[in-house]
């Protein structure tokens, strides 16, 4: 397994996470994701090890801390040879409180999820969303603090524009405060958006990319194809891709996917594994977060390490899931094109 610096930190994360949304499904929100239980969620921890994948990815949120409750299980007794990246900010009760990052919240979230895990401390903690109504100062003056206390090894955020992450990034540095290493973020094959504006900066502010959702909401697992329905198991059916999934038009999707054919003919790989292997090979990026319901799936993600695309092949796919840009980047693009830089 390659591992890859976090950012600008000095820790070291493989270059394949595993994702713990698919653990409990406790909720009918998450039964869309999974029903993983904690035998199950062993033998995939056990492989994970095994593939030397030792960073597991999970939220206070998912199936209301069920995920993290099974992945403190799953771990018991080897603690000592993973990370645990887990993330709050989501509501989790009814009370005005019990959403956000105060620090009235936040300090309550991390012995939460401390508690569930089973382990007095965590190796990366990410903000779910960036809160509009609480001071960054108090924020990041609480993570730091927790971070002193041990609790915390090394912070992130998830889901933030740039200009959040870059601000928060400001006020870390104004005040000496414990600044952000990783943004988990949405980028996938059909999902670049990520490339506009995040990329640039996390290239120049030393910030490690961790991807969520590398398959473009199961558009891209090699079941989707031109012409045919969509497989009845998929979660491209379920309420949460309806009311929450990303927009994807149709013609886009399948020229994707086409482009993805043909290089799976060339290579012998899969699809999903091809799409994996691309973001393995995008700038910023430190970890792909790859969830899965069972062992067969997590093996077959496996193999999107271990090889490259050629150079040829990454042109195919840039050129198949390419957009246009959004104002101003398309208008700072043409700028660009006219004023190369020097040699």
């Amino acid at each position: 397994m390659e591992y890859r610096q976090l950012g600008g930190s000095g820790l070291k994360v493989p270059a394949l996470s595993l994702g713990t949304g698919t653990f409990g499904g406790s909720t009918e929100f998450f039964k869309a994701w999974g029903t993983t239980d904690v035998a199950e969620a062993t033998k995939l921890v056990d492989i994970c090890l095994e593939a030397d994948i030792t960073m597991f990815d999970s939220a206070d949120s998912y199936s209301d801390g069920k995920a993290e409750e099974i992945l403190g299980q799953a771990i018991k007794g080897r603690r000592h040879r993973l990370l645990i990246s887990t993330k709050g900010t989501f509501r989790t009760g009814p009370s005005p409180n019990d959403v956000g990052s105060s620090r009235h919240y936040l300090i309550r979230a991390v012995e939460a999820s401390l508690r569930r895990l089973g382990t007095d401390y965590i190796d990366l903690y990410q903000l779910h969303a960036f809160d509009p109504l609480t001071p960054i100062e108090e924020v990041l003056s609480t993570l730091d603090n927790m971070v002193q206390a041990g609790k915390i090894r090394y912070v992130g955020c998830s889901n933030f524009t740039g200009w959040q992450l870059m601000k928060s990034l400001a006020i870390s540095e104004k005040y000496g405060l414990c600044r952000y290493v990783a943004h988990q973020a949405h980028y996938s094959l059909v999902g670049r958006d990520y490339e506009w504006e995040l990329m640039p900066l996390a290239l120049d502010q030393k910030v490690g990319t961790v991807v969520w959702s590398p398959l473009g909401w199961e558009r891209l697992t090699g079941q989707v194809r031109r012409g045919k329905p969509l497989p009845e198991t998929t979660r491209l059916r379920s309420k949460l891709a309806v009311d929450l999934g990303p927009p994807i038009p149709d013609d886009y999707l399948y020229r994707v996917v086409d482009a993805l054919d043909g290089i799976a003919q060339e290579t012998g790989k899969t699809v999903p594994q091809i799409a994996i292997n691309w973001l393995l090979q995008r700038p910023t990026v430190a970890s792909v977060l790859v969830g899965v319901r069972n062992e067969e799936q997590l093996r077959q993600n496996l193999g999107a390490i271990g090889w490259e695309l050629t150079p040829k092949q990454i042109a195919t796919l840039d050129a198949a899931s390419a957009t246009k840009l959004a104002y101003p980047y398309w208008h700072q693009r043409g700028f660009a094109d006219r004023n190369p830089p020097p040699v």
